[in-house]
């Protein structure tokens, strides 16, 4: 057995996901699963890093050291399941949690202390997996499409598998071993922010919410003017941009509309700027798979299978095998793997790279 742990903790800023994986034999085969959730406090304090803020350094170290006491939680969580010991995995791939992404200035910041993560969990971590692309002049992100060419590209077929967490992004797997993939705009985010201020919800369960409103056309349609939606790939993005204040801004000349109808445009804009880079991109589509929440979105699935016709089916990545909720957990433990085949972990074609290059860093257990 080839045995790597797999953890991310996405822009949703709900909890962290955790796989244990066997890759032997060039297959990835999951042997375990698990959720820790994000206590309260810990999930505002990480929002609060998402902008500068006073003695941000301190709190930001003290964050990753309980994001850590997190990660190992959940490393026990699916060792105990599948009956293995520390000893047996080869290393942990840890994301860590994406508190600023700004390429276009030569930096992203994923925070989690890898170090106390090693130390806690008795077993080698590789981390910060973007910073090397950067480097070689890429966005670092997204860097799951990899993934998804090496384990469901099919000759001859044209796919895209879609994730949709806070922000959404596609891999387009084109059927001849080439595969291009950008971030395409928000996914759950904005939804997520906009029903927490009015229900106290964390997010919009099934899209009940949204779907009890009506699109206000004239706020979508401006929505779809944001710049970002226009630019060419390669190309990435995240709270950095579509923020609370981001949809303030929007939403000033609709300061009376019902909070529903709010939901049901920003519904809208994920579906409609997700189908729009698919027809642009990969217009002959035959089949679209959603991992990430939302997967669990019924108004999100039917919109999206309603917006890109009959000539594309819409289906989760369970289709493929990989339960939506694990897909990006499994990415990580693949590019732990990568790391420790020194192989290479990007797509530059994808990221906008230099070349490829091996990506991660590594502490030693």
């Amino acid at each position: 057995m080839s045995l790597y742990i797999g953890l991310m903790s996405g822009t949703s800023l709900d909890g962290v996901d955790g796989v244990l994986v066997d890759f032997w034999a060039g297959a990835a085969r999951t042997m375990a699963a698990a959720y820790v959730p994000f206590p309260p406090a810990l999930r505002a304090e990480l929002m609060a890093l998402q902008a500068a803020s006073p003695n941000e350094l301190e709190r930001e170290a003290l964050a990753a050291n309980k994001l850590a006491g997190l990660y190992a939680e959940c490393v026990q969580a699916v060792l105990t399941q599948a009956d293995m010991k520390p000893a047996d995995v080869r290393a942990i791939g840890s994301h860590g949690q994406t508190i600023r992404h700004r390429p276009e200035l030569g930096y992203t910041r994923q925070t989690g202390n890898p170090a106390l993560l090693a130390e806690l969990c008795g077993i080698d971590v590789v981390a910060d997996f973007r910073s090397r692309d950067v480097a070689a002049g890429g966005q670092g992100a997204p860097l799951v499409p990899a993934f998804h060419q090496a384990m469901f590209s099919q000759e001859g077929k044209l796919r895209v598998l879609a994730n949709i967490g806070g922000i959404a992004n596609i891999s387009v797997l084109r059927g001849d071993g080439k595969a291009t993939g950008f971030d395409t705009g928000p996914g759950n985010v904005l939804m997520d922010a906009w029903i927490l201020r009015h229900k106290g919800k964390a997010y919009d369960e099934d899209g009940a919410w949204a779907a009890s409103g009506q699109v206000i056309q004239p706020l979508l349609d401006a929505m779809l003017r944001e710049p970002y939606f226009a630019l060419p790939a390669p190309k990435s993005t995240g709270r950095d941009l579509f923020h609370a204040d981001w949809l303030d801004a929007q939403l000033a000349p609709y300061a009376s509309a019902a909070p529903q109808d709010v939901q049901a445009t920003l519904a809208r804009l994920t579906v409609v700027s997700l189908a729009n880079a698919i027809r642009e991109h990969a217009p002959k589509t035959e089949a679209l798979y959603i991992c990430g929440g939302g997967a669990y979105n019924c108004t999100l699935m039917r919109e999206l299978a309603a917006e890109l016709g009959a000539g594309t089916s819409v289906d989760s990545t369970a289709a493929l095998g990989v339960e939506p909720n694990r897909m990006e957990a499994l990415a990580f433990a693949w590019l732990a793997f990568r790391f420790n085949e020194r192989l290479a972990g990007n797509l530059p074609a994808v990221t906008g790279a230099r070349g490829e290059r091996v990506l991660g860093a590594l502490y030693p257990r």
